[in-house]
């Protein structure tokens, strides 16, 4: 992939749309993500980052003076754009919400599986760059706690829903539907399933057994 190519990719627009529609902040962590899932964090340097985003060398060093603030960048920017994946907007209202008679698993579910069946075909290259970044955070405790931070953003959610559900131990349901789905995540981006992604309606049946499970229904 060509520096431009790769600039063009971060933000899903061409590069000259980049320059001009994006703040320079969102176009170097864009940038700065598409070289971690092209690259490896071995690839992303402050030097890399102004050469495939097309800007003046020590414009990214301007932004983020160090390599950690850098990765806190692209952290930052990774939880926005997953939470764009997530489309909040989609998801159904809370359970008490749903109408007499409609099944309350259902709505969730479908919600859960097109959020996730997204981040499996359309952002694959984003879970990879989570993957390189949370391995970086195992190593550098600054990252791990701002990373971490960042998660919660995601769990809590889950767990309002899940008491919404009516569940009686909503923090581990939630913990348990993320590890299923970071699972799935993990071998179908870098795994053995990576060849073999399910379709919406495979992930729709699976987040229904589960959340049944949790309810006793």
């Amino acid at each position: 992939m060509t520096a431009d190519r790769t600039a063009a990719s971060a933000s899903g627009a061409s590069p000259s749309a980049s320059a001009s529609g994006a703040s320079r902040a969102e176009l170097i962590a864009d940038t700065a993500l598409a070289l971690l899932a092209e690259r490896g964090m071995r690839g992303l340097t402050h030097r890399a980052v102004d050469e495939a985003a097309g800007l003046p060398l020590g414009s990214t060093s301007n932004h983020a003076r160090t390599r950690a603030a850098l990765l806190k960048a692209a952290v930052r920017r990774l939880a926005q754009r997953e939470a764009e994946v997530l489309a909040p907007d989609e998801m159904p209202g809370p359970a008490g919400a749903v109408p007499n008679g409609t099944d309350p698993v259902a709505g969730p579910a479908d919600a859960l599986a097109l959020a996730l069946h997204r981040s499996l075909t359309t952002q694959r290259d984003l879970l990879i760059a989570r993957y390189e970044l949370a391995l970086e955070a195992t190593r550098r405790p600054e990252l791990r706690e701002f990373y971490d931070a960042t998660g919660r953003g995601f769990r809590e959610p889950l767990e309002a829903m899940m008491t919404a559900l009516g569940s009686t131990e909503p923090r581990r349901h939630a913990r348990s539907l993320v590890a299923w789905c970071e699972g799935l995540m993990f071998s179908c981006a870098a795994g053995a399933d990576h060849d073999a992604v399910p379709d919406r309606a495979a992930l729709r049946t699976g987040f229904e057994e589960l959340l049944r499970g949790m309810l006793d229904e």
